[in-house]
C-alpha cells in the first residue's frame, strides 16, 4: 500500500464505524497559550477532556499534523541519526466522547491492523497498565492476539496525564516486532528498541487526578488514540520486504521523493547507511516538512518562542546541508516537492507555496551571511583548547548572540569534533542576558503577575455589548480593585482589541471602569473605588460610548485592511497579530517583503472604498465551527475558538472569524489612512493606520502651511530635547548628546523659503517650468509632513522611554530601601519614598519590594497627580502567624495624607490628597506596625 492509501484507508475504516472525519488542525495553536506547536491529535479536542467545551459529535477520526521539538517531546537531537524520530510527523487518531470506551477501542484497532491492514498476528504486542484488568480481559476476549503477548506495564509507560491534575487514564499500546525471524522477546517492548516498537496507543480518560495527586472516576469516560503515520508506513514497506531489510521510516514514499530531490540538488546518493550524509539526508527531509507545515500555518522563523524553535531547525537543516556540499541556499527548493506528494491532503501549503519558499529562502541567505564568519571563530577557538576537550561557553555564547549559532548547532560542530561544550557557562551567560531584559521589561510594564480576582467558583459572564452599550446587570464578585457582573456590555480584551471602559452606576454614584479583562469565560472589570456593599445588588453599567465607537470603527477597518493586503498582495498574507485601540491600528500581517509605496496606496484606495460602499455589517453569531468554516470565513490570528463561533462579514469583500464590536456599516469608518509600514519582526510587516476624525486631523496638517509646519517642527525638537536632557540627567548627568540635530529643521527651512518665493503664475512663465517647480514644492511638503510624523513618534518614544527609566530606577533603589529598614518585633518594617508614573507601576514597585523584603512590611509612597498614592505589602509568613494585613496598614497610613484604602492581606493601595505630609505619613509606618502586632 502507498501512503495515501494508508492514510485513507484509515479514515475509511473509522468512517465506517460512525465517526466523524474532521479536518487536522493548524500545528500553530492558535488561542492555546500553553503549547508552542500542536503535538498530538487530543490537542484539538482538550476543552472536550477538560469538560470545558463539546462537539456537536461523540466520534472522531483525523489525520494530525504535529510538531515535536521542545519539552518532553524534544526528539531533535535524535532525527536523522536513527531512522523513526522526527521533528514533524502525522498522528492517525480515532476519539470517543464519552461513547464507545475500552471493548470497541480495542476490538476495531486489532480489525484494522490484522484484516483490512494484514499485519501478522503473531509478531504484534499489547501492553496495558499494570491494574488494568478490563483491558486485560478485553485483548484476551475480542481479540485473538497471542495471550503471552499482552504484557503489564505501569505508570511510566502504560499511564497517560494531561498534566499534574485534570483528566487522565490508563493506557493499552500496540508495538510490532520487525525481527527477521519475528521472535523477539518479551524484555524488548517497551526498551526503546528499533526492532521493536509502538505503533498505536490506546488512552482510555477515565480519571480525574485531583491535587494532591489522589484519582477520582470521571462521570464521562473518552477515548483517545494515537498512530504514527510514519511508522505505519515503514512497516508497510518492511512487509512488503519479509522483515528482511532493516524497517527505516525514510524508505516509504512518504519520504523518498524529497530524498530523491535532495540527491539531485547535491549530487550525491543516499544509501540507506548511517554515514554523515546519509544522516544529513534524513535531517534534511525531517526538517523541510516541520518548517513547510508550520510556516503554511503562520509561523515565522524569529528570536523568539515557536519562531526561535523552527529558526534552529533551519540552521540546523542548513548547516548539514554543508555536508552535502549545499553552501547555497537549497531547501527552498523542496517546497514543491512536498506541495507535490501532500498537497493534496493538506492543500494550505499549496495555497501557500510561494510564501513558504520566500520565508525559508530569506532564512538561507541570512544565515548563510554569517555562517561561515560564526565557523571561522568555532575554528580559532578549537585552535586555542591546546588538547582540551571543553569548548568554551564564553564563545558559544558569542555564537549564538552575534552570529545566530543555536547551542545545539554549535554542541552538533563539537560532537563531530569529540568535544562537549561548557553548557554550564553558556546557559549562565544565557540568564543573565535574560535577566537583563526581565528587569527592563518589568521597569515598562505593569506587574504581570497580580491575579485577578478568584473566578472560579463563579459561572461565565454574558456579553451583552454587541447590541448596546448600556445594561442592567448584577454585582456578582468584589475584591478590589476587580469587580464581576452576571452580564456585561463591556467587552473584555482579547483578539487584539483592547477592553472597554465606562462606569458602573448605583444610585447616581459612578465607579469609573478603568479597564475590561478575561479570565476564561468571566468578564473582570477594573473599578476605581469600593463597591463591596454592593454585592448582589443591579447596577447600571454604561461603557464609554465615543471611545467604543472609536475602537469599532478602528476594528471593523482591521477586517477590510486584511481583506485588501490578501488582494494586493496575495492570499499568503494572514494575520500575526493586531491591537485595535481607540486612536489607532495596529495590524502585523505575514509577508516577506517590504511593501511598496505604490502597493500600499492601492491598498488605502480599496479600504476606503469600501468605506464608501456603506456595506452593511452581517454578524454571524454563535454557529457552529464547522459551518464557518465551510462559510469561507478566516481565522484571526490568537483567538481560540470552540464549538460555536461569530464570524464577521462585510458582503463579499472580507468574511472572517472574530469575537470583537464593529460598526453597522462600514460607511461609519469615515476615512481610513495608513501612516506606517515597517518590519516587525523576520517575515512579519507592521501597519499603523487611523480612521475617521483621528485620520481627519492627519489630513489637516497637510493643510498647514510651510512656516507653519516648520515652526512646529521647531516646537516638536524644543520638546523632545527637553525630554532627552531629563533622561540623560537622570541616567547619567555628564551626558550631553543630542537625539536629533536642530539643522535637519534648519536645513528644511532653507529649501522651503526658496519655495515660498514662487512667483504668480502669469502668462510669461514657461508652463513646464511652473509644473516643475509645484511639483518639487508638493514634493517638499511631503517630506516635511513625514518628518512631523517621525518627530511626533520620537517624542512619543522618548516620552515612554523617561516613564521606564524612572520606574527602572526605583525599582533599583529598593535595596537601599531594604538596607535602610527597621526592626519591629523581629522582622523588617521598609518605608520609602519612589517615583512612579500611575498605580499600576507603583504596585509594581511593591511586589519587587515583597520579594526582596523575605519578612517584612513595606510600604512605598508617591506623587501621582498631584496626589498621594501608597502601597503596602506584607510577607506570607507575617500574615499567617502574626495576622498582620496590608489593607489595615495602608488605611491608617492614608489618614495622615487626607485619604483612605484597603486592599488584599498581602498588598493594599490608598490615596490622599496632602502631598506635603508624606515624610510624616512615612515616620508613622513602623509605630503603626508595631500597635497592629
Amino acid at each position: 500500500m502507498t501512503s495515501r492509501e494508508i492514510r485513507q484507508s484509515f479514515l475509511d475504516f473509522f468512517a465506517s464505524k460512525g465517526h466523524r472525519i474532521v479536518p487536522s488542525a493548524p500545528v500553530i495553536p492558535h488561542g492555546d497559550p500553553t503549547l508552542l506547536f500542536t503535538n498530538a491529535g487530543m490537542n484539538q479536542f482538550k476543552e472536550v477532556f477538560l469538560g470545558t467545551g463539546k462537539r456537536e459529535y461523540t466520534r472522531a477520526a483525523d489525520t494530525q499534523k504535529c510538531i515535536r521539538v521542545s519539552g518532553k517531546h524534544n526528539d531533535l537531537e535524535e532525527v536523522g541519526r536513527d531512522t523513526y524520530h522526527h521533528t514533524f510527523f502525522e498522528m492517525l487518531g480515532n476519539w470517543s466522547f464519552g461513547d464507545y470506551y475500552k471493548k470497541e477501542a480495542i476490538a476495531w484497532a486489532w480489525e484494522l491492523l490484522t484484516e483490512v491492514w494484514k499485519l501478522p498476528k503473531e509478531r504484534l504486542w499489547a501492553t496495558v497498565y499494570k491494574t488494568d484488568e478490563e483491558a486485560f480481559e478485553l485483548w484476551r476476549s475480542v481479540t485473538d492476539i497471542t495471550p503471552s503477548h499482552i504484557l503489564r506495564f505501569g505508570e511510566k509507560d502504560n499511564f497517560w496525564e494531561m498534566g499534574e491534575t485534570g483528566p487522565c487514564g490508563p493506557c493499552s499500546e500496540i508495538h510490532i516486532d520487525l525481527t527477521p525471524d519475528g521472535n523477539a522477546p518479551a524484555s524488548m517492548v517497551n526498551a526503546g528498541s528499533p526492532k521493536l516498537i509502538e505503533i498505536w496507543n490506546l488512552v482510555f480518560i477515565q480519571n480525574n487526578r485531583k491535587e494532591g495527586g489522589s484519582l477520582e472516576e470521571l462521570p464521562a469516560k473518552h477515548v483517545d488514540t494515537g498512530m504514527g503515520f510514519e511508522r505505519v508506513c515503514a512497516v508497510m514497506e518492511a512487509i512488503k520486504y519479509n522483515f528482511q531489510r532493516p524497517p527505516s521510516n525514510y524508505d516509504s514514499d512518504v519520504f523518498t521523493p524529497l530524498i530523491k530531490k535532495i540527491a539531485e540538488l547535491s549530487r550525491k546518493k543516499y544509501e540507506r547507511s548511517n554515514s554523515d550524509n546519509d544522516v544529513a539526508f534524513r535531517v534534511v527531509a525531517d526538517h523541510i516538512r516541520a518548517l513547510t507545515f508550520a510556516i503554511g500555518d503562520g509561523a515565522i522563523p524569529s528570536n523568539e518562542g515557536r519562531g526561535y524553535v523552527l529558526r534552529r531547525i533551519l540552521r540546523r537543516a542548513a548547516r548539514f546541508g554543508r555536508n552535502l556540499g549545499l553552501r547555497e541556499p537549497f531547501m527552498f527548493h523542496l517546497v514543491q516537492t512536498l506541495t507535490e506528494t501532500m498537497g493534496d491532503v493538506f492543500p494550505e501549503i499549496i495555497e501557500h507555496q510561494k510564501h513558504i519558499e520566500r520565508v525559508i529562502k530569506g532564512e538561507e541567505e541570512g544565515f548563510n551571511q554569517t555562517l561561515d564568519r560564526g565557523l571561522e571563530i568555532f575554528e580559532d577557538a578549537l585552535a586555542n583548547l591546546n588538547g582540551a576537550d571543553i569548548f568554551p561557553g564564553e564563545v558559544a555564547f558569542k555564537l549564538y548572540d552575534t552570529f545566530g549559532f543555536p547551542l545545539d548547532l554549535t554542541e552538533l560542530l563539537c560532537r563531530e569534533r569529540n568535544l562537549h561544550v561548557d553548557s554550564a557557562t553558556f546557559n549562565k551567560l544565557m540568564e543573565e542576558q535574560k535577566e537583563r531584559s526581565r528587569v527592563t521589561a518589568k521597569a515598562a510594564t505593569f506587574a504581570g503577575g497580580e491575579k485577578f480576582i478568584e473566578t472560579s467558583a463563579l459561572s461565565a459572564t454574558k456579553f451583552l455589548g454587541y447590541d448596546g452599550m448600556e445594561s442592567e446587570a448584577k454585582v456578582l464578585a468584589v475584591e478590589i480593585p476587580y469587580v464581576v457582573l452576571d452580564g456585561t456590555p463591556f467587552y473584555a480584551e482579547s483578539g487584539g482589541q483592547i477592553g472597554d471602559t465606562g462606569a458602573l452606576v448605583y444610585n447616581s454614584h459612578a465607579f469609573d471602569v478603568l479597564d475590561t479583562q478575561k479570565d476564561g469565560g468571566v468578564f473582570v472589570h477594573r473599578v476605581a473605588g469600593k463597591m463591596h456593599e454592593l454585592i448582589g445588588k443591579s447596577v447600571s453599567a454604561k461603557v464609554d460610548r465615543p471611545r467604543r465607537l472609536s475602537i469599532m470603527r478602528n476594528h471593523t477597518a482591521t477586517h477590510l485592511l486584511h481583506a485588501a493586503l490578501r488582494k494586493v498582495l496575495g492570499t499568503h498574507v494572514h494575520q500575526a497579530g493586531s491591537l485595535v485601540a481607540p486612536n489607532h491600528l495596529r495590524f502585523d500581517f505575514a509577508h516577506f517583503a517590504k511593501v511598496a509605496p505604490e502597493e500600499l496606496s492601492e491598498i488605502e484606495t480599496i479600504v476606503n472604498e469600501k468605506i464608501k460602499e456603506n456595506i452593511q455589517l452581517q454578524h454571524h453569531r454563535d454557529i457552529p465551527f464547522e459551518v464557518a468554516q465551510k462559510m469561507g470565513a478566516l481565522m484571526f490570528f490568537g483567538d481560540k475558538y470552540g464549538d460555536k463561533v461569530n464570524v464577521v462579514q462585510f458582503g463579499d469583500f472580507s468574511k472572517e472569524f472574530c469575537g470583537g464590536t464593529h460598526v453597522k456599516n462600514t460607511g461609519e469608518i469615515g476615512f481610513f489612512k495608513i501612516t506606517s509600514e515597517a518590519s516587525s519582526a523576520s517575515g512579519v510587516r507592521r501597519i499603523e493606520a487611523i480612521t475617521y476624525d483621528y485620520a481627519l486631523e492627519h489630513l489637516k496638517l497637510q493643510n498647514k502651511t510651510y512656516r507653519e509646519r516648520v515652526e512646529y517642527a521647531y516646537q516638536l525638537v524644543d520638546e523632545i530635547q527637553q525630554l532627552h536632557k531629563d533622561l540623560s540627567a537622570a541616567i547619567s548627568p555628564q551626558t550631553d548628546s543630542s537625539p536629533l540635530a536642530k539643522d535637519d529643521v534648519l536645513n528644511l527651512d532653507i529649501e522651503l523659503r526658496k519655495l515660498e518665493d514662487i512667483p504668480e503664475i502669469s502668462a510669461s512663465i514657461n508652463t513646464d517650468d511652473l509644473r516643475e517647480k509645484f511639483a518639487d514644492h508638493v514634493r517638499r511638503f511631503s517630506l516635511l509632513e513625514n518628518y512631523l510624523l517621525m518627530l511626533a513618534e520620537k517624542k512619543r518614544d522618548f516620552e515612554k522611554e523617561l516613564a521606564r527609566f524612572k520606574v527602572k530606577s526605583a525599582a533599583s533603589n529598593l535595596d537601599d530601601a531594604v538596607a535602610r529598614a527597621v526592626s519591629v518585633n523581629g522582622f523588617k518594617v521598609v518605608a520609602s519614598k519612589v517615583i512612579a508614573n500611575d498605580m499600576d507601576a507603583l504596585k509594581s514597585l511593591g511586589d519587587a519590594l515583597r520579594s526582596k523584603l523575605g519578612s517584612g512590611v513595606g510600604l512605598l509612597a508617591a506623587v501621582i497627580d498631584d496626589k498621594v498614592a501608597l502601597v503596602c505589602v506584607v510577607s506570607d509568613d507575617l500574615i499567617k502567624t502574626k495576622n498582620i494585613q496590608a489593607g489595615k496598614i495602608v488605611g491608617a497610613v492614608a489618614k495622615t495624607v487626607g485619604g483612605g484604602g484597603g486592599g488584599k492581606p498581602h498588598l493594599a493601595t490608598a490615596g490622599g490628597k496632602d502631598v506635603s505630609k508624606i515624610d510624616e505619613a512615612l515616620k508613622s509606618v513602623a509605630s503603626i506596625v508595631r500597635n497592629l502586632n
